[in-house]
């Protein structure tokens, strides 16, 4: 070979890897400043490590590993196959602990198991799991105290007999569940797909996110996010820069937007998968097999520190827990989240029995009535009106539930009325029907139905203010056949404030509906 045909083969290798340089150029992130860190070895391994879900909160992960796992794969340094585990953060360490391999209940030997969706409150997990034809499909397991229910697997039209189903996510309301598959009907080979759940629990016809979102390549690793309108996912469309990158979406006027690349540094010439994250929006994870990891493939965290209002997650977090209010016992109890301006169930859900704790993403644009009850305690109730501007808000409360007993009392939240008026609104609907039930569940008690004011205007006109709306109601509940003779109104006006009246969240929580019971 002649020293010039040498010097041109050299010019155009130089040439074609520029080329393949530029193809790679990951357009930059617009979350602004990033961090990605590895987890480090109390998560990831030699082996490959993968798919984290987490809570809303960022206190619960759950994610897969081919770690070996019998004695002979430990010694061989062999992968095992899949299976699932879980990590609990630490906020006062600010790390992850040592992460543990759940049951065998979920771990199914002879088969790949692996964690692909976790609700909100981390109480439900969905998981996959390959058959004997090489597919998979999406099962369901339920957190019932401490211990993994037995999964059991989704009916069709989510499976489906000859295809793949290899990950989903479940809408902040449980109501929906997004998932991947290769099914007749994908404009790809897998797209994203979604299917409702109705009031009765059964699951409706399935439906293609559509061209929009869905690329003639393959998307996988869907997740929507606990602001119930932005999905994050991994695709080879899209003019990704890698294999897979991730990428994200938001529905908006009745429709998905343009995927935007969430560029590097997130994004690199490898894959990218498995993108979750918390309901702040400050921290992220996903799976990389980016050069200088642990192992194979890694979970890393992202952490943007960008704090532009139109960035931060419209939402509002409720957590706590549930207990009695005279033992202060950790207690199991049914939680509703209605929309009190429908007067619509949207979600229910159950605080975990061994420990009392509940987790709620309510997104903003809404005015949710939260119910939480329990045989033989009094319901409590609270209100959360969340308007579309509102941004992230975290609330933390202890629900301390009553016996049904002589003096116990609670306040009725989700009771409204007409503008200095003693008109009761629709909105109040909900809360009322509550309130016939338990009278009706409950036939011989007899109950005082009170009303509070503030103490702006005279005494004289709050007294009689506060009667009337009180009477309000007890006409209601005589309306739907409850004895007149279990009911007295009285109106308190202004005379029992249970905070200032100097501020004007003072005064909203003096203006009350009560109930207490008078005779068992």
């Amino acid at each position: 070979m002649s020293k010039i045909t040498s010097f041109t083969g050299v010019l155009i290798l130089c040439f074609s890897f520029f080329v393949h340089a530029q193809k790679k150029q990951a357009p930059k992130s617009d979350m602004g400043k990033i961090t990605i860190t590895n987890l480090g070895k109390t998560i990831n391994t030699p082996f490959r490590d993968y798919a984290p879900v987490i809570s809303a909160d960022g206190l619960m992960m759950v994610f897969t590993s081919r770690r070996p796992v019998t004695e002979r794969e430990i010694n061989k340094k062999k992968p095992s196959m899949e299976n699932i585990y879980v990590s609990y953060y630490d906020p006062k360490k600010k790390k992850w602990g040592e992460a543990k391999r759940l049951s065998e209940s979920i771990n199914q030997q002879g088969r790949h198991n692996s964690a692909i969706a976790l609700s909100n409150d981390g109480q439900k997990m969905l998981l996959y799991r390959d058959d004997e034809n090489g597919n998979g499909d999406i099962w369901e397991s339920h957190l019932e105290g401490e211990n993994w229910s037995v999964p059991n697997k989704l009916p069709e039209p989510i499976n489906s007999n000859k295809d793949l189903e290899s990950s989903a996510s479940i809408s902040p309301d449980g109501n929906t569940i997004y998932f991947v598959s290769n099914r007749k009907g994908s404009i790809g080979g897998r797209d994203i797909w979604m299917c409702r759940q109705d009031e009765n629990g059964k699951w409706g016809s399935v439906e293609n996110l559509g061209k929009d979102v869905n690329s003639i390549e393959d998307e996988e690793g869907v997740f929507i996010h606990p602001d119930g309108k932005t999905i994050y996912f991994s695709s080879k469309g899209h003019n990704s820069i890698g294999g897979y990158d991730l990428f994200k979406s938001v529905f908006e006027n009745g429709k998905w937007s343009i995927p935007i690349n969430l560029g590097a540094p997130i994004n690199t010439a490898e894959d990218e998968l498995y993108f979750v994250a918390a309901a702040n929006g400050e921290v992220g994870y996903y799976a990389s097999e980016k050069p200088g990891g642990t192992g194979e493939r890694d979970i890393y965290q992202i952490k943007p520190i960008d704090k532009k209002k139109d960035k931060v997650p419209k939402l509002t977090l409720f957590t706590g827990i549930v207990i009695d209010k005279e033992t202060s016992a950790l207690l199991e109890s049914e939680i509703e989240i209605t929309d009190n301006e429908k007067n619509e169930i949207i979600s229910k859900i159950k605080s975990n029995s061994a420990t009392g704790k509940f987790l709620i993403s309510l997104p903003s644009g809404k005015n949710y009535g939260i119910n939480v009850k329990k045989n033989g305690y009094l319901f409590y109730s609270d209100n959360f009106i969340i308007p579309d501007t509102a941004a992230y808000k975290e609330i933390v409360k202890t629900v301390p539930l009553e016996k049904i007993k002589v003096g116990s009392k609670i306040i009725l939240k989700n009771i409204f009325y007409d503008f200095d008026k003693s008109t009761l609104t629709p909105s109040s609907k909900s809360e009322l029907e509550r309130l016939v039930k338990l009278l009706s569940n409950n036939p011989t008690i007899k109950i005082e139905l009170s009303s509070h004011t503030d103490n702006k205007g005279t005494d004289e006109y709050n007294m009689k203010l506060s009667q009337a709306r009180a009477q309000s109601v007890v006409d209601y509940l005589i309306s739907k056949n409850i004895s007149k003779d279990r009911l007295i109104a009285k109106g308190y006006g202004e005379s029992q404030p249970i905070t200032t009246n100097e501020t004007d969240e003072g005064r909203q929580m003096n203006r009350r509906t009560e109930f207490t019971i008078l005779e068992r």
